[in-house]
């Protein structure tokens, strides 16, 4: 008897570490910002499209060098509400203006890879404030917030937008991450200020898209997995997975939303689109492109892209 009670004892005790190995496993793989990503490079899902040519990749590399080289930033910081310094890089217009847009960067990047979206939006007279999402670039931060906590940190940025210019008129871009970023931020109390939403690829959800990915990358179930990267996602960021959620934040939101995913784009399944769309009661419009994978859809047709930014969104802007 004794023996048999050792044995369970003991299966108990290794399945709870287990457990345990499991889930710190996958939080560092997918939350710890420190922790290598290399998985990432070897995802078919994540692969360039053949039908965006290598010369129209080089030309508009150019363009974004240009830029660059002629418009040099201020960097601009705040403090979040737990404490981390939170860097944002800040490309002002020379020209009186009040348009502003906070253009949000994707998972594991930075604000310096969102020179496409920041030099077209500065070409269209916008002030750019560019902020570094925690645990990226140079803003502090031990865990990835995957929109979740960054939709406070986003809050907080508005805020500072309108303590410099109270008579601004704000646009909430975000591609990927930072577009789940904006989405999640939009069921937030934001100020009048804010006018108009664009998100680009955005995932509905973390759980959804994690047990997706865990199948699509590792070939595993979501069970066991899931549950244990939950548990330590808990212990070491403070938030549950099922709390990032953009769809619950979206039913809160009134703002006018302009939803764009490619239609090829197998990273956040295209599948999600219609439910975010669904979600939000405010003012919305989806555009979908073809043949795009993810994060594709300005590369892939930037003239088309852009034409449908404007025409979404000028009409909000007042001045």
């Amino acid at each position: 008897m004794k023996k048999w009670k050792w044995i369970t004892g003991s299966a108990v005790l290794l399945c709870i570490i287990l457990y345990f190995v499991i889930g710190n496993f996958f939080y560092n793989l997918a939350l710890n910002p420190h922790a290598s990503k290399d998985f990432l490079n070897d995802s078919d899902n994540l692969q360039p499209s053949e039908l965006i040519s290598d010369d129209s990749r080089e030309k508009y590399y150019a363009l974004d060098d240009a830029f660059e080289a002629t418009h040099k930033p201020s960097e601009v910081f705040i403090e979040s509400k737990d404490g981390l310094t939170l860097q944002a890089l800040r490309y002002k217009q020379k020209k009186e203006t009040h348009k502003w847009v906070v253009n949000v960067h994707f998972y594991l990047g930075d604000n310096t890879r969102m020179i496409p979206w920041t030099r077209n939006f500065y070409d269209a007279g916008f002030h750019v404030l560019a902020p570094n999402l925690r645990g990226h670039g140079s803003s502090e931060g031990d865990y990835i917030g995957m929109g979740w906590d960054d939709r406070l940190d986003l809050v907080q940025w508005i805020d500072a937008i309108i303590e410099e210019d109270p008579e601004a008129e704000i646009l909430l871009f975000g591609i990927s991450m930072g577009g789940s970023a904006v989405m999640m931020a939009s069921g937030e109390e934001l100020p009048p200020q804010v006018k108009v939403i664009i998100e680009d690829c955005g995932y509905a959800n973390v759980d959804n898209l994690f047990a997706y990915q865990l199948k699509e990358l590792f070939h595993l179930p979501s069970f066991p997995v899931m549950n244990a990267a939950n548990t330590m996602t808990k212990i070491r960021a403070g938030y549950a997975l099922e709390d990032v959620d953009a769809i619950k934040q979206l039913k809160k939101n009134t703002l006018p939303i302009l939803f764009i995913q490619g239609d090829a784009d197998t990273f956040v399944p295209f599948s999600m689109l219609d439910s975010l769309y669904e979600a939000t009661a405010g003012e919305k419009e989806k555009y979908v492109v073809a043949h795009a994978g993810h994060a594709e859809s300005e590369s892939m047709n930037p003239p088309a892209y852009w034409d449908k930014i404007w025409t979404f969104s000028t009409p909000y802007f007042t001045k």
